[in-house]
């Protein structure tokens, strides 16, 4: 018998709402894709506010879950020390990070980030004017970190998918997408790349971030629901979830019970959703094994 990790009635910053998702998360559920920004941190970040360790916890009472990976945001370029900070603050048993580095890091320094939990590096390359790192630094990147068994992990619109393919499918360390992997609908030329890497057990994907794939908005989000689902029925055993908290894109917070509750219409079956949300975090990331 299954069992699982009790949500409550709980209000959350940066989310919509206050009601428990209907969907029971299992004990030992990752939520693999969030940000936190700690105003004891320079530079302050003000367009999200009360979006710190603390105010996280409360969601993860929301929603049951208990595991958690910290994306660097790029506000912090490659000060990788508040997602230290928060990984050190939830206990690295159950919070692992994703940071931001160029190739002129130490190897001292990877050294110290692998042990304070860091377990890939993000890049964040689709507006030049905006990005801490650039895509020719991507395969330097990927050299540097491969003996740690980090990976790299995109946010990249899916024109740079296509247009990077062979380098993708040449790097030495996996390859995790984020957000569905942005790409419009499985006809697209990204769809084929991704799913490519996918099959050779080179790529991951993290079905995310619904409402940067859909124009129709909550509670179906049908454009991503459809994306999402294809993943599902592709390859559930190369997938995480994750509920991108704080939201930092939309203006409108979506509810997150709604969106947790939108991964059962993505993957019905409950012991799919087990592997999603338990046993891939435990491969991807490290997380101890459970039975």
């Amino acid at each position: 018998m299954a069992s699982y990790r009790r949500a409550i009635e709980q209000a959350v910053p940066n989310s919509t709402g206050s009601a428990p998702p209907s969907t029971p998360a299992p004990v030992h559920a990752a939520d693999c894709h969030i940000h936190i920004y700690d105003p004891r941190f320079e530079p302050v970040v003000t367009r999200v506010a009360n979006a710190t360790v603390g105010d996280y916890r409360l969601l993860q009472k929301r929603l049951g879950l208990s595991r958690v990976v910290i994306v660097q945001p790029r506000n912090y370029g490659v000060d990788n020390e508040p997602t230290l900070d928060a990984i050190a603050q939830l206990g690295i048993d159950n919070a692992r990070g994703v940071g931001v580095l160029r190739p002129d890091v130490t190897e001292a320094e990877l050294n110290r980030l692998d042990a304070g939990g860091i377990r890939g590096l993000r890049f964040t390359v689709g507006d030049p004017a905006t990005a801490v790192v650039s895509v020719d630094m991507i395969e330097p990147m990927a050299k540097r970190i491969a003996h740690l068994g980090w990976h790299l992990q995109f946010n990249m619109p899916h024109a740079q998918i296509v247009a990077n393919a062979d380098m993708l499918g040449r790097l030495p360390t996996p390859v995790v997408f984020d957000h569905l992997g942005h790409v419009p609908s499985t006809d697209h030329p990204a769809w084929g790349v991704i799913m490519g890497l996918v099959q050779q057990g080179k790529a991951w994907v993290k079905i995310s971030g619904a409402y940067m794939n859909s124009e129709i908005g909550p509670p179906d989000y049908p454009e991503a629901t459809r994306i999402a689902q294809a993943y599902v029925k592709a390859a559930p055993e190369r997938l995480v979830w994750g509920s991108d908290w704080p939201h930092p894109s939309p203006k409108l917070k979506p509810d997150d019970a709604g969106l947790f509750d939108l991964l059962a219409v993505w993957a019905p079956d409950e012991a799919t959703r087990h592997r999603i949300l338990v046993t891939n975090p435990e491969t991807l990331y490290g997380f101890p094994k459970t039975a």
